[in-house]
């Protein structure tokens, strides 16, 4: 009997051993800042570094509340190094599930074994998901090992809303990337168009936060729509993370059609 989502189990397969190196990545990257935060954030130190900042600097970057352990571990891995690796991921894994698959030629050879394309397309989407919910729990669980040594005072139920709304937020580079790969059959636009996701919503946030009269941007930002109502400091912000995963099942739907219509170069 044959086995269910093959292509599926095959694209995590082939690509456990990226995944082991994303993993030791953000484990590397927690292990530098969390156990920081004693020294630095709750002793006044970095509230003090802060001061001498300009106030819109300090806006912009999400600083503001880095004397807290919810805000130091957010400005440190959820909205910077977290969001950057699992960013630059979920761009390369989207780019590569289909533009890169048909760049190589695999797409087409794939296809010929008489795969449908919307089977494809959706089994891919299905990968890159997982990978990154993957890696999001693995952040999840490191954040909260590190809780108490580095005396974070985080709750459980918030770091688990805040690794959700990573994950949503960086899949919807993936699945930009999917889609524009689709639509384009180029792994360039993919890629770029991934990564300009990521980078408009955190421009677009960046400058809604500089003056009352620019936060009508944030409505345009997944940035905020991950990370506006402070998940790790208030908990799941549903509101937020329907619209992520809205703007990510449309991409996957824009990817499937595309592939379905067009011909695939060999």
């Amino acid at each position: 009997m044959t086995r269910p989502l093959p292509l599926l189990r095959r694209s995590l397969a082939e690509g456990a051993r990226p995944l082991t190196g994303w993993t030791l990545g953000i484990g590397a990257a927690l292990a530098l800042y969390l156990p920081l935060f004693p020294s630095m954030g709750g002793n006044g130190q970095m509230e003090e570094m802060i001061e001498n900042l300009p106030p819109e600097l300090v806006k912009t970057l999400g600083y503001d509340t880095i004397g807290t352990g919810a805000g130091y571990t957010q400005g440190t891995y959820f909205g910077l190094i977290g969001f950057l690796l699992l960013t630059i991921a979920a761009t390369a894994w989207g780019a590569a599930a289909i533009a890169g698959a048909e760049e190589s030629g695999r797409l087409e050879l794939v296809l010929a074994h008489g795969v449908s394309r919307t089977r494809y397309a959706l089994e891919q989407a299905g990968a890159v998901i997982v990978r990154l919910l993957l890696l999001g729990a693995v952040g999840a669980l490191l954040v909260l090992a590190f809780d108490g040594p580095s005396e974070l005072g985080l709750r459980a139920s918030h770091v688990i809303a805040t690794s959700a709304a990573l994950v949503a937020l960086t899949a919807l580079s993936a699945t930009t990337a999917l889609a524009v790969g689709a639509v384009t059959g180029r792994r360039v636009a993919a890629t770029a168009a991934g990564a300009g996701v990521a980078v408009l919503g955190y421009v677009l946030t960046a400058v809604a936060n500089q003056s009352p009269d620019r936060e009508v941007l944030h409505t345009f930002s997944p940035y905020h729509w991950a990370y506006g109502e402070t998940p790790l400091a208030n908990g799941l912000d549903v509101a937020g993370l329907g619209v992520l995963l809205l703007a990510n099942t449309v991409c996957v739907v824009v990817a499937t059609l595309a592939l379905r219509r067009r011909d695939v170069v060999g």
